[in-house]
């Protein structure tokens, strides 16, 4: 007889405004699930990043059946599985963790969630040369998104030099030499001169951290901007390209889009993109999704 109770939770730093629960929750009250999502803030719990592998053992001895996992322990989980899908063994960052048969196997929705959010939203723009803003856990998902949908470059920015050196290396591993590179923020002005497009895949702009991640004068007509953030759906970031004349893509498609490839590996059921992009627009207090 097929599973109708679920329980999962998120592990992450500051999750308190995180729409994950509401999302799959609703999701599975239209397909008549009883599903409960939990979070499990390591800052609430007074406990560091490393400790993800003590929560990750005592959720699976606790009889959740997967996790979500989120900043700043997407890279740390890895250690603490028992087996990793090949995306999330590519990208080095776990956001998805799926218990079955007493294992414990990572997964990374936060690639494909992106890819169908970027398709979607915008799908004519020129992907010669793309900037990516943010090196991390999201950082890396994006930039093989991002790949993988036909840019031909992607240079990494980052502050902590080491990391955006580190992915761009990866990049090439995987995607072919010369198809990223790593530049520090000094890089910016002349990057974004000559970019058809920016990918900002850092904090900046949450409600947690409010603001612009590069200097508002450095935006101008024809450069589109993508956002991962998505409290608030509009950050400051947009709303400032969208005024010099960008296409822009905020980060409620990519949030969407990869919360129904985490119910569809805990379920096995096949979820509602379409009610679920309606659901985050409510959520998140706009009337719409505006990819």
């Amino acid at each position: 007889m097929p599973q109708d109770s679920y329980l999962v939770g998120l592990i992450g730093s500051g999750i308190g405004p995180s729409l994950s629960p509401a999302l799959h929750e609703r999701e599975a009250d239209r397909q008549g699930l009883r599903y409960v999502y939990r979070l499990i803030d390591i800052d609430t719990l007074g406990v560091g990043p490393e400790a993800v592998g003590d929560l990750v053992r005592a959720a699976r001895d606790l009889g959740f059946d997967g996790l979500n996992i989120t900043h700043p322990c997407k890279q740390l989980v890895i250690e603490h599985l028992d087996g990793l899908a090949p995306q999330a063994e590519a990208l080095g960052a776990v956001n998805t963790v799926v218990f079955e048969d007493g294992r414990a196997v990572g997964h990374n929705t936060d690639v494909t969630g992106f890819a169908a959010s970027f398709a979607r939203g915008l799908p004519d723009v020129p992907l010669e040369h793309v900037v990516q803003l943010g090196a991390g856990g999201a950082g890396a998902a994006v930039a093989h998104a991002t790949l993988t949908l036909g840019a031909e470059h992607v240079t990494v920015v980052d502050a902590m030099p080491d990391r955006a050196v580190d992915l761009a290396a990866a990049l090439n591993r995987h995607f072919g030499a010369g198809r990223a590179a790593a530049a520090t923020p000094d890089g910016l002005p002349r990057l974004l001169a000559g970019a058809d497009g920016v990918v900002h895949a850092t904090p900046t702009g949450m409600a947690a951290h409010p603001g612009v991640p590069f200097p508002a004068g450095l935006l101008r007509a024809g450069l589109w901007v993508a956002e991962v953030v998505y409290r608030p759906l509009e950050t400051e970031l947009l709303r400032t390209a969208r005024a010099v004349g960008c296409a822009t893509l905020d980060g409620g498609g990519m949030a969407v889009f990869q919360a129904a490839d985490a119910f569809r590996l805990f379920t096995g059921r096949e979820p509602d993109t379409a009610a679920m992009l309606a659901d985050i627009g409510e959520l998140a207090g706009v009337a719409s999704v505006r990819n």
